[in-house]
């Protein structure tokens, strides 16, 4: 609840004090950009209407008044009145102390190391409770990764899984591809071969965003699931290492790929990718598919490998992975651009066959915001 409200005597900013204390300053420009009013912003989806240029470059508060929850203000030279919610600006509040270490994770992402049990959740109470969806959709969003228990053990079942908070995105190996052992095969994924933790398709741009791998049989001896959780490796990696970490978050790596009909996909990332400020947003971490490192200085490339071999030690730990072996009709999700998954080598004898897809995690983050918002109302 806002308490009072000051503005400045050039009018280009108001100071608004809410109940708990708090002050919080708004510029004119930034409150008249996001004004709520109808002409400005359009009812039902609360899309702009305005354009920054309809907006005068001399916007000015002329009035700025406290009533009960909400602030009302009156611009120059427009004459133009509005009034925000109070829980709309606090919410909103910009001019507060904002975290600012270099590499940090964001707040609603939670790291872990092999102490982390998997997630399971089962198919059918995903299917039927909103709770249950929202709370499978949240692990996801949180870790990076979760389990799907009891699902249907039939081809093309992982593509039901993706649908159900999104849409499936297709690549040059499909709307979906096969895991099992094939002769000569144009991928190392298609063999018993043990894999090493890695993102998947680092020569995209923008990489697939979801994985998701789904079992129909697996009778094989070994070929258990390993899950790694990247931003946890990156962050042991900058305790220990600072300047390793600036590096492969300040140089790009290169990936490639050349497929066996006409693809030859390339993409020139950070393995460990950072916003502007400083946040973890991604990271790139496959050692098939790298391409030689030529965006790197001559006197920086040592220390970049350094880096590149720490950072590959703390992905190998075995106190940083979780492991399970799937089963028919069950499946995992995990975020691509931070989750590594990686798989034990599997004998001939029996059989495993494992369906993959993408997705991405547009799709399943709209979805838990409906869930979301749903639950508090």
């Amino acid at each position: 609840m806002p308490r009072s409200v000051t503005a400045d005597t050039s009018g280009s900013y108001l100071t608004l004090t809410f109940e708990d204390g708090q002050q919080c300053r708004f510029h004119a420009i930034w409150l008249r950009d996001n004004a709520l009013d109808p002409e400005t912003r359009a009812p039902g989806n609360g899309q702009r209407l305005i354009t920054i240029g309809d907006i005068p470059a001399d916007t000015r508060i002329s009035t700025a008044l406290v009533e009960s929850d909400a602030l009302t203000v009156t611009f120059s030279p427009e004459g133009k009145t509005v009034t925000f919610p109070g829980a709309w600006l606090k919410s909103h509040a910009y001019d507060v102390d904002k975290a600012s270490d270099f590499g940090r994770v964001a707040p609603e992402i939670a790291t872990w190391n092999s102490n982390q049990p998997a997630p399971a959740f089962d198919w059918n109470d995903v299917m039927s409770d909103p709770k249950v969806k929202r709370d499978w959709l949240d692990a996801i969003a949180r870790l990076g990764f979760a389990k799907l228990v009891n699902g249907p053990v039939k081809e093309g079942a992982l593509i039901d899984c993706a649908e159900m908070f999104g849409f499936v995105r297709e690549t040059n190996y499909g709307r979906f591809f096969e895991v099992r052992t094939e002769v000569n095969p144009t991928n190392l994924a298609y063999t018993g071969l043990g894999l090493q933790a890695h993102t998947d398709n680092p020569y995209r741009d923008p990489v697939p965003s979801l994985q998701i791998l789904y079992c129909l049989e697996n009778s094989a001896e070994g070929g258990d699931s390993i899950v790694v959780d990247g931003f946890r490796a990156a962050e042991r990696l900058r305790e220990e290492d600072p300047e390793g970490f600036a590096l492969l978050a300040g140089y790009p790596a290169r990936f490639e790929y050349k497929g066996s009909d006409g693809v030859h996909l390339r993409a020139r990332r950070p393995m460990i990718e950072l916003a502007p400020d400083g946040e973890m947003i991604g990271m790139r971490f496959n050692n098939r598919s790298s391409a030689p490192f030529v965006d790197v200085p001559f006197e920086k490339m040592e220390a970049y490998y350094a880096a590149y071999r720490r950072l590959g030690e703390f992905i190998d730990d075995p106190n940083m992975g979780v492991a399970f072996k799937l089963e028919p009709g069950e499946s995992f999700i995990v975020d691509n651009t931070r989750v590594l998954h990686a798989r034990l080598g599997y004998s001939g004898s029996g059989s495993r066959w494992l369906q993959g897809c993408y997705a991405d995690k547009d799709g399943l983050l709209s979805t838990l915001n409906v869930l979301n918002a749903q639950r508090e109302g």
